[in-house]
């Protein structure tokens, strides 16, 4: 009889591993549909309008949206991320949240004193990206328009209006393996004009 013993480990051996690969391979599978899962849904694509935002409401939500040709764009959902950053650490005041967001250039810049004195008063809101555009140096492009309200005395110097109506085009580049807002002409001196009066 003893020399079955061994024979007899290996047959019952046998099931356990089974039960062991199948429990491993099962577990994998529900951990990939866990962390696959996006931690928010992008609100879906808007048609632009051209209805303004009515002036009680001004500068209306905060929640950054998305024409159908950005929403199509491959970069769209890492764009959409970028923004919806941006202009929440604006509108909550959150200035390290900020610099996660922007080049170091920019933060150089613009001091977190002078930052939240410049701030201070901003909210934006009726946010939306038209179009996203790859540049041949593998930067990406992002037109948009988003309203603000703020202070007059903490408007533009050539536009002190309380609410102002934004058309920008915001660079992002790709930092150490992160995407963040660059500098540009284009950003540097954004189209502006005053909300309409209702």
């Amino acid at each position: 009889m003893p020399p079955d013993r061994p024979r007899q480990r290996q047959l019952w051996l046998l099931p356990v591993l089974l039960i062991t690969v199948i429990a491993t391979a099962v577990g994998g599978l529900f951990a990939r549909m866990w962390y696959d899962e996006p931690a928010s849904a992008s609100p879906p694509a808007v048609i632009p309008s051209s209805s303004a935002v009515p002036q009680d409401d001004q500068p209306g939500s905060g929640v950054v949206k998305a024409t159908p040709d950005a929403t199509g764009h491959p970069m769209y959902d890492t764009v959409r991320e970028l923004l919806q950053r941006y202009f929440d650490s604006i509108n909550t005041k959150d200035y390290a949240a900020w610099q996660d967001t922007v080049i170091p250039e920019r933060v150089a810049r613009q001091p977190e004193g002078k930052w939240l004195a410049d701030y201070r008063t901003t909210r934006d809101g009726n946010i939306v990206i038209y179009r996203i555009e790859l540049a041949e140096d593998d930067s990406v492009r992002a037109l948009m328009t988003f309203t603000s309200t703020q202070d007059p005395n903490d408007a533009p110097q050539e536009l002190p209006e309380a609410c102002i109506n934004w058309s920008v085009v915001f660079p992002l580049i790709e930092r150490d393996g992160e995407w963040r807002i660059d500098s540009s002409p284009a950003s540097a001196s954004p189209q502006h004009e005053a909300c309409p009066q209702s």
